[in-house]
């Protein structure tokens, strides 16, 4: 990561930037122009998508950006972006076909949309960067494979805590040491938070109820640890992760876990709540060698067996055109499936619901994600979190029941089932 700037400055005197299009105007896509246009040389957002014009406008605006016009083909954004001018527009295809454009940065959070714009973009050679943890958690290894069947790189991003784990997991296994804990630090998880309670929340901060809610009840950190999981080829010790509650610094969470069983199982990925330094994210790691635990015990990591590794911070889209980067220039995946998954995130009721109930979406009113086992996950034919939208009831379910794909009856004509049946043939 180290070498990025060299290369993005060697973009910048070249008058050679990377040329970007978002996909997704939402609360962190404008972060992300911002950044880009004001702090990353080398690099230009040189088309922004959104199914609302209007938001489009305002990240640009925001970032100070001028001259911009709406287009509504692949062939206007090219003669814009030779002109020095940036475009916006209502159609992913657009971006996704211009030849100026060298990578796509997809921050919808949508599962249904993000899956149609991955797809089309990887069949344009274009590379992904996902913002979007809940389409990656659902379909990432079929993406990956038709990213790679294109000769592009299909990726989730750093800055977002699955990207800043693999960055502390490949830094980990680089100087010797074998990871077996990787984690995710939580400043609260209360499963029957709703879009109501985070009303106030999302307010302060300018962002979406829904996608705090996410963030709350904690189905945004089940899919960014079987993210994680998924790229290491790490699993679960249960069914929800152990998830505990541990009000002290994170190297004291090292007590937590039993050594064997985490040798045993390859390693797993989970949470803690209330630990510091927050929000960061932890790896806790062994060494088989005494004369390196030597030197690790001088080196004030303590005793061990597991020794304590941590990044207290993570910085959303300060850190996502360092993805962009070592995507175009280096070919390398900030976070990535290794090959089948290991971990699948599940559907549980938040609520009691009715039959005929449609579900809503992530961080409803309806249901929340867990992680669990993948073979578990097929063995019963439970229902992932990432299809849940839109499917219908066809029996009563209780609050905090796991629902199956046996419990519903699911959207006609979706992409998401086929990409599932694809990957599942994988």
């Amino acid at each position: 990561m180290i070498l990025v700037d060299t290369a993005l400055a060697q973009r910048e005197q070249e008058g050679n930037p990377i040329r970007v299009a978002l996909v997704g105007a939402g609360f962190m896509g404008r972060g992300f122009v911002n950044q880009v246009t004001n702090s990353v040389p080398g690099m230009v957002v040189a088309a922004i998508c959104n199914r609302t014009e209007a938001n489009a406008r305002r990240a640009f605006d925001e970032a100070g950006v001028e001259g911009y016009q709406s287009v509504t083909s692949a062939a206007e954004l090219d003669a814009l972006i030779k002109d020095g001018k940036a475009g916006i527009t209502d159609d992913y295809k657009v971006v996704c076909e211009a030849e100026g454009i060298d990578a796509i940065v997809e921050a919808t959070g949508a599962v249904e949309y993000g899956a149609h714009v991955v797809t089309f973009a990887a069949d344009h050679k274009k590379h992904c960067i996902l913002l979007n943890a809940e389409v990656d958690g659902t379909v990432g290894t079929v993406l990956k494979r038709r990213g790679e069947a294109n000769g592009v790189v299909v990726t989730g991003c750093d800055g977002d805590q699955p990207g800043v784990q693999m960055n502390l997991y490949r830094f980990v296994r680089s100087i010797g040491l074998t990871p077996l804990v990787m984690g995710n630090i939580k400043g609260l998880q209360d499963e029957y938070r709703n879009p109501t309670t985070q009303e106030g929340f999302a307010k302060q901060w300018g962002q979406d109820p829904y996608m705090v809610t996410s963030f709350a009840d904690g189905t945004k950190v089940s899919f960014e640890q079987a993210l994680v999981a998924n790229a290491t080829g790490m699993t679960v010790e249960k069914r929800g992760l152990k998830g505990a509650d541990h009000r002290d610094h994170i190297d004291t969470a090292t007590g937590l876990y039993d050594i064997e069983m985490l040798k045993e199982k390859g390693g797993v990925v989970d949470y803690v709540v209330g630990a510091t330094p927050g929000p960061g994210v932890y790896c806790f790691a062994t060494h088989d060698d005494p004369k390196q635990q030597h030197y690790l015990k001088l080196y004030k990591l303590g005793e061990g067996p597991l020794y304590s590794f941590y990044t207290p911070y993570h910085l959303c889209h300060f850190e996502v055109p360092l993805t962009v980067a070592r995507a175009v220039l280096f070919g390398d995946y900030a976070i990535t499936p290794l090959g089948k998954p290991t971990v699948e995130v599940i559907t549980v009721a938040k609520r009691d619901l009715e039959a005929g109930h449609t579900l809503d979406g992530l961080g409803g009113y309806d249901t929340y994600g867990q992680c669990d086992a993948a073979d578990v996950v097929a063995e019963e034919d439970l229902l992932p979190m990432g299809v849940a939208e839109g499917c219908v009831l066809k029996r009563a379910v209780k609050k905090d029941e796991v629902l199956t794909y046996a419990d519903v009856e699911l959207p006609q004509g979706r992409l998401i089932d086929e990409l599932r049946k694809e990957q599942a043939a994988l």
